[in-house]
């Protein structure tokens, strides 16, 4: 089951598109945290949303929030779909051990061996404040995050 409003976010560290480590702890206490769960890189629903989010970046930049993206793809992966899509905000890989960090939010599908669409608004104590999961081929609004993100 995925994490419900008002639990503490677990922590977690992984690699991005360019090799840097991320912890989900460097932003407690300084950004909220927009952490958007996709199936895999290259596909059509999750590069649309993808790409909107890259064209509405200043909706999260201007309201003190950190976007990041985690599929279950290889950081190689992401780095050349991340360059070919130019997305200027981290995407997280949590390919080894494998969907360890979509478990831990409850938005891994064991059958799929990938993360359906979940997305978890967290503020700056790393609490959930708004969290919405849909399945594999259902695409996200970009307006619930940021109205979400106002009530913060």
């Amino acid at each position: 089951m995925a994490l419900q409003v008002g639990d503490e976010a677990p922590d977690f560290e992984l690699k991005d598109n360019h090799g840097r480590t991320v912890r989900l702890s460097d932003f407690r206490g300084e950004k909220n945290v927009v952490l958007l769960f996709y199936p895999f890189a290259f596909t059509g629903v999750c590069t649309g949303e993808l790409c909107e989010l890259r064209d509405n970046l200043p909706q999260f930049t201007d309201r003190d929030t950190e976007l990041l993206a985690v599929s279950n793809d290889s950081m190689h992966t992401l780095r050349v779909f991340g360059e070919q899509e130019g997305l200027e905000y981290p995407l997280l890989s949590d390919f080894w051990p494998h969907g360890n960090v979509s478990r831990a939010y409850g938005v891994f599908d064991e059958d799929k061996g990938c993360a359906v669409r979940g997305t978890f608004i967290l503020d700056k104590t790393g609490t959930v404040r708004w969290t919405v999961v849909n399945g594999l081929p259902d695409a996200r609004d970009l307006t619930d995050y940021v109205k979400a993100l106002d009530t913060l």
